[in-house]
């Protein structure tokens, strides 16, 4: 995920342990079924037409799943706490994988990819569209001729109307959390207020809170956004069922397409 440095300081430890429930199997699958039908990446090879970027990364799983179904992988993101995570990750269990502490907005690469990828959350970070279309004109700018970027964002109608102004809780065994939700209408941006109880090695539990912000888009504006930046709108998905988006999708995978390049 993106995001600010300090925000995720603390975080980065127990991350995996909150994200226990996210169907990161089913995503790698599905992003290998996009990659199949829509990229130039193949699984087993080396150009730079095969590598595949994951935007904002955050400790790696996904990252890691996709390398082992073959994919030679490259993890992006702002956090050096959760990248030491991920690092971990690639000596406990290789294929390696290099992993590069970069704000999305100003992604540099050493050459072209094949394909990028950014799911969970990690554009509705960007709370401003010339933030959305900085990084939509980098990743335009490094993928390779034919390559695609897929990603998914959270929309206005999951902020507005299923989360915003609730409170979560989940009581577990090494980590417990209380997430609240604060949705500002004026501003379109919505705010969490994250409380930690983390388990250590006396057995005492120690607290600590996060506060985070992130902005829902419409399928509209993120469109408009890739064409600005001289991208090619290829297809966009139900996240939760694959399907067609409709008013009430929550959650909204999109594919595009590198263009201008010979």
């Amino acid at each position: 995920m993106e995001k600010d440095n300090d925000m995720y300081r603390s975080f980065a430890g127990v991350y995996d342990q909150l994200m226990a429930d996210v169907p990161y199997d089913e995503w790698s699958r599905r992003l290998d079924d996009w990659i199949g039908q829509y990229g130039i990446s193949q699984k087993g090879r080396s150009s730079e037409a095969d590598l595949v970027v994951d935007l904002g990364c955050g400790t790696g799983t996904l990252t890691g799943l996709l390398a082992r179904m073959g994919y030679e992988c490259i993890g992006i993101d702002n956090s050096q706490e959760m990248l030491t995570v991920a690092r971990k990750k690639v000596v406990d269990a290789p294929p390696p994988i290099l992993y590069l502490c970069q704000d999305m907005r100003e992604m540099e690469l050493y050459g072209t990819v094949g394909t990028v990828v950014s799911v969970c959350d990690c554009l509705n970070y960007l709370l401003t569209e010339e933030d959305l279309l900085a990084v939509f004109s980098r990743v335009n700018n490094y993928l390779y001729p034919g390559g695609i970027f897929i990603f998914d964002f959270n929309t206005i109608y999951k902020y507005e109307t299923v989360i915003g102004d609730t409170t979560i809780a989940e009581n577990r065994e090494e980590c417990s959390f209380i997430w609240e939700n604060y949705y500002h209408d004026e501003e379109g941006i919505n705010e969490y207020d994250v409380s930690f109880f983390v388990r250590e090695q006396d057995g005492r539990y120690r607290r600590f809170q996060e506060n985070h912000y992130q902005k829902g888009y419409s399928l509209e504006t993120v469109r408009g956004l890739l064409e600005r930046a001289g991208m090619r709108f290829i297809a966009a998905f139900d996240g939760e069922s694959g399907g067609a988006v409709s008013d009430e999708s929550e959650r909204i995978y999109v594919i595009a397409g590198e263009a201008g390049k010979q």
